[in-house]
């Protein structure tokens, strides 16, 4: 264990500002329409999630770091409490801030995902993403199929014509493709599915993004995903459980790939 006794080295920098001062680098997530402490949880959660902040590192004080990052006692504390409520740190009096182990991070909150996509996420890591949407989603069709309703299969054509439209080259598209994926798991019926869907809409989002982040897509998914509709639309529960079960492995194929090359 170490203490993060330098406030002054740069927290993780944004895609855009790599070698930012820690005063520019907190002020420049303003622009994003983030509240401030909403941009120092960004810097802090990027940060942890990146490894330049270990397991068991201690955070300077809210003192240090509100000076270091000219930003207000109030909005650090705020932002500590965010990392708090997803896992990533624990506070305690006299004891300090401390990073927790990875076992306890809330690796699912849609913050969580993006933080760890705003730097290179290990291939354990997405793999992972991968093998919980292999066992959640081809079971989502497969209830989807049994009880999908007329304005569902609806929800998921407009989607689909969204991402031809678009493509998933674009946020719009992949806008579209999580709006797809959110269809299935509410057309489950299920409430303890479609808590998820928040979950695995940003995982689909962030990792099409990311393995298009060098070079565009090796192959066009549209059409793995209208076989899952497909079957879907028929009532077929096994088919579109396949259908999805084989989406979902070519776009890990596909991930893999870009990191590769």
């Amino acid at each position: 264990m170490k203490t993060i006794a330098d406030p002054q080295t740069p927290l993780a920098a944004t895609p855009d500002t790599p070698t930012e001062a820690p005063e520019a680098a907190a002020r420049a997530p303003r622009g994003t329409g983030r509240r401030l402490h909403g941009a120092i949880a960004y810097k802090l959660g990027t940060a942890i999630l990146s490894g330049e902040y270990a397991p068991g590192d201690i955070l300077s004080g809210e003192v240090a770091f509100s000076a270091a990052l000219d930003v207000s006692r109030s909005a650090y504390r705020e932002a500590v409490q965010v990392l708090t409520a997803k896992g990533l740190v624990e506070s305690r009096p006299k004891a300090g801030t401390r990073v927790l182990p990875r076992n306890r991070w809330n690796l699912l909150d849609p913050d969580v995902l993006a933080w760890a996509f705003a730097g290179e996420p290990d291939i354990a890591f997405i793999r992972g993403l991968f093998e919980l949407r292999g066992i959640v989603e081809p079971a989502a069709c497969a209830l989807a199929a049994e009880r999908r309703e007329r304005s569902d299969i609806k929800i998921m054509r407009d989607s689909i014509a969204a991402m031809r439209r678009h493509t998933l080259a674009t946020e719009a598209g992949r806008a579209a493709d999580r709006e797809f994926h959110d269809a299935i798991l509410n057309a489950t019926r299920n409430d303890a599915l479609i808590v998820l869907s928040a979950s695995i809409g940003a995982a689909v989002s962030w990792t099409t993004q990311f393995k298009q982040r060098q070079r565009a897509l090796p192959r066009n998914p549209i059409p793995d995903h209208i076989k899952v509709l497909d079957a879907i639309a028929a009532g077929d529960a096994a088919a579109a459980s396949a259908a999805m079960r084989l989406l979902v492995d070519l776009a890990f194929e596909d991930t893999q790939l870009s990191m590769t090359r």
